[in-house]
Order: C-alpha cells, then structure tokens, then sequence
C-alpha cells in the first residue's frame, strides 16, 4: 500500500485542492499533515493569526466528519516534515507551491532534507505562477497584457478528491483556540450570497466604503478555505456581470506571479529608477497615521477600522497607502509591514504588490505624479459621511459637507457642532498641496541621472 503525507499550508480546505486530491486519487492511505511554524505565528498579527488557527480548526473539523482528524505539530517544517514522512513509511508528499520568500526557501530546504519524492501543485491562485509569460519569458509587466494571456490559458478543472484512506495517528498538539472559524463551507456560502446578492452593483458599489460591495471573500482566500479557481467558475456561470470580478481574481494572480519570478520585491522597488527616493519617514507622522490621527477624517477611519478589525476596505486602503507614501513621503516598506502584520487577510504578494501600485515603484504602477486628494476621494466615495461616522464618531455632528475636512470650518461652525480642533479632533498634520508638489519633486530627482 503506499501512502502519501498532504502537507497543508495556505490551503485549509478539502474541495478542489489540488494536493489533497492528488494525494488522495494516487495513494492508498494519506495523512493530513498542518505544522504550526512558530516563526509564521510569531509574524503574524492577532487578527491573521487567529483567522488562520479558525481555519485550521475547521479543516480538522471537516476530517472529522470523515472519521479523520487534522495532524498538527508544533515545530520547525524542516524537522517535523521528514520526521512524519518516516513515522507513516510515506512514499510522497503533496503539497500546494507558495511564493512567497519565506516558503519558497522552506520548501526547498524541506525537499532536500527528504528522501521521497515531493508532489508540488498551486492551490492558492487561478493561474499557476509561471505559466503567464511574454515571449521573452518573463511576467508581462502590464497587466492588460498578463490579462489577455491569462483569459487565453486553459483553466484546470476542479480538483476533485480521490477515495484514499485518511489516517489518524497518535500524539501531535492541541490547536489552540479562537473564537474565528472560517470553514470552507461558509466561504461557499460566502461566494454564492456575492454572486446572487451583490455581483451585479459590484464595479460601482465595491469603491463604497459604507456600502456592502466588495466581496468579503479576501480572508477565505489567504487562508485557502476557498479555491481562487472555484471564485472564477462561479463569476463566470454569472454570466457577462461576473467579468469585473474575474478580472480582479487575474490581478491577484499577477502579484502572486511577480513575486515568485523576483522574491526581491518584498524589499525592493521594481523600477529601480525609485530606489533612490529620499524619503522622510518623520516618526511623529508615522505614528499619526498608524493612530488614525492625522487630520484627515478619511485616513483616519481606514486606520482605525484596520486597528480595530484587521479589515479596511480596499478603495481606503489605496487612500491611507498614498497619504502616507506620497503627502508624508514615508518609504512605501514601511506601510507595507504595517498592513501586513495587522490585516487579517494579509498575503504577502497581494500587500506588497498593491504597495508598489500605490507609491508608483512596481510595473503598471500609477504614474509618480498621480497623488490621491484625500478629501476629494472621501467626498466622492463617502458622499454622506456615513463610513466617517462609524470610525471618527467625534465628527459625527458635523453635516455631509463638513464632515469631510473639518478644518477648513469657521470657530462658530466647530463651536455648534461641539468640536474644538486639537482637543476633539487633530488638525492635518500636512498641507495636501504642499506635501503633493514635494512628492513629485522627490519622484523627478529620483528618476534624474
């Protein structure tokens, strides 16, 4: 009989998992391996942190349905994978690729250290990295080019498991707990209720902070409790309204496919023409706009809807990423670990690869010069203040109009609306205009040989 071990990772899911259903299709017995790797729980936030330990929870809980159970293991990957390859006679281990720096060098490190073959497929996107090349062979750097090449490639089809034998074996440790399950039945209700309730409004009302538009599915995707390609087949039996979503489906398809062709870009800017910014990184800044607390009632609610939720909403999150990068001129890196560590659906390619768009330093990026208006931005996709007043309550009072910049209200106006500036509510702690004429004036010398 042969038996393969299913290493799990970022793919906390039975149905259409690639791995599980290799594994389970060409082997005997298998045994479902998660480690708990302290350096990745130690990274982590609290809210990525126990949306992962949800999901895991779930998956041992849908083994168990099947008389089975999750094996976990605290430990370094390194050790405990060659070690439970031994303790079951494995023959193979099946696993769904990753791309980040981190994974990409454990998993190599884990293949040497084994001495049965490793089963590697890609789980976690639509497209396997790697696949969507131009005829130089590399990542088209445009993403209308990455798209056409992606919606010409054949998509695989669902991954469906075979009747292997689960085994369960003594020892291993206790999931600790949380109070998050994020199973993958919920993430396929989740999917169904966007596609039937939301899809249709989803190119205008997923720019709406206040409004239910987007589709909720970010941390069912990082964690792997639903199947990137499960979501495209979904929007596509739609019909034409789903084409909007897919397309951001091949977005987060490309960062995963940048990253793995250079890991670098964790740390380096893609056009290296801007790593020569000289950036401010003022830490008095930096801590007012991690404390929701720069003058700016728009920034202000999207950083503390991420402090106190691990979500912000996406059109948000592009506001808050070029208020720090470009009206304080605080290198992008640091923005970038700071959403990562505390967004609940924090995937490395996906943060990273957003960040460079939004401080103009990665491929396709928004232009240098282009430099969000913070106020403008919260008046057109907040019209009615209601996003504002849920996370800046100490502006509540203030009308449609007001609410969007209070400083540039008279002493009688903040008097009746019981707002006194400094006390109740910070100033802007820059000038947009100012600061937008000094961004693009250290983007040009940058760019100057």
């Amino acid at each position: 009989m042969s038996t393969a071990l299913v290493w799990f990772r970022r793919d906390l899911r039975l149905d259409d998992n690639p791995a599980w259903a290799t594994a389970t299709a060409e082997h005997d017995r298998v045994l479902p391996l998660f480690v708990l790797d302290r350096l990745l729980l130690d990274r982590a936030g609290p809210f990525r942190r126990a949306a992962m330990l949800g999901a895991i929870t779930s998956l041992d809980a849908a083994l168990r349905e099947l008389g089975a159970r999750l094996h976990v293991i605290n430990g370094d990957p390194l050790e405990v994978v060659p070690a439970m390859v031994a303790a079951v006679g494995a023959n193979a281990v099946s696993l769904n690729g990753d791309v980040t720096p981190y994974a990409a060098h454990r998993d190599r490190e884990v293949d040497d250290a084994l001495v049965v073959p490793v089963h590697a497929s890609w789980g976690n996107g639509v497209q396997p990295p790697g696949s969507i090349l131009t005829a130089d062979g590399i990542v088209p750097r445009v993403f209308s080019a990455f798209y056409r090449r992606w919606q010409q490639q054949e998509f695989a089809p669902e991954a469906v498991p075979g009747e292997a034998e689960i085994l369960t074996i003594d020892g291993g440790a206790k999931i600790p707990e949380t109070d998050v399950h994020t199973s993958a039945a919920d993430a396929e209700d989740r999917l169904h209720t966007f596609i039937e309730d939301r899809l249709a409004d989803y190119p205008t009302d997923r720019d709406l902070p206040a409004v239910l538009g987007t589709s909720r599915l970010s941390i069912d995707l990082k964690t792997g409790t639903l199947s990137a390609a499960n979501a495209r087949r979904a929007a596509i039996a739609a019909g034409p309204i789903g084409a909007p979503f897919v397309r951001q489906l091949a977005w987060r398809d490309w960062f995963a496919h940048l990253l793995y062709e250079t890991p670098t870009l964790v740390d380096t800017a893609q056009r290296p023409e801007y790593s020569a910014i000289e950036w401010r990184n003022d830490p008095d800044e930096i801590t007012a706009w991690k404390a929701g607390m720069t003058g700016f009632p728009i920034v202000d609610a999207g950083m503390r809807e991420l402090a106190a939720t691990g979500y912000m909403h996406n059109r948000v999150r592009m506001i808050t990423a070029s208020f720090l990068v470009k009206d304080l001129l605080v290198d992008w890196r640091i923005g970038e670990r700071h959403f990562r560590h505390l967004l609940a659906d924090g995937d490395v390619p996906q943060n990273v690869g957003n960040w460079q768009w939004v401080a103009g330093t990665g491929p396709d990026a928004a232009p240098y010069f282009r430099v969000f208006n913070p106020t403008l931005q919260s008046a057109k996709f907040d019209p009615d203040g209601a996003y504002l007043r849920r996370w800046v309550p100490e502006l509540a009072s203030l009308d449609d109009r007001a609410i969007h910049e209070p400083s540039k209200l008279g002493p009688f106006e903040l008097v009746a609306a019981g707002i006194t500036l400094d006390a109740d509510y910070p100033s802007p702690i820059v000038d947009h205009a100012t600061a937008r004429v000094r961004a693009i004036d250290a983007y040009k010398a940058a760019r100057t040989p």
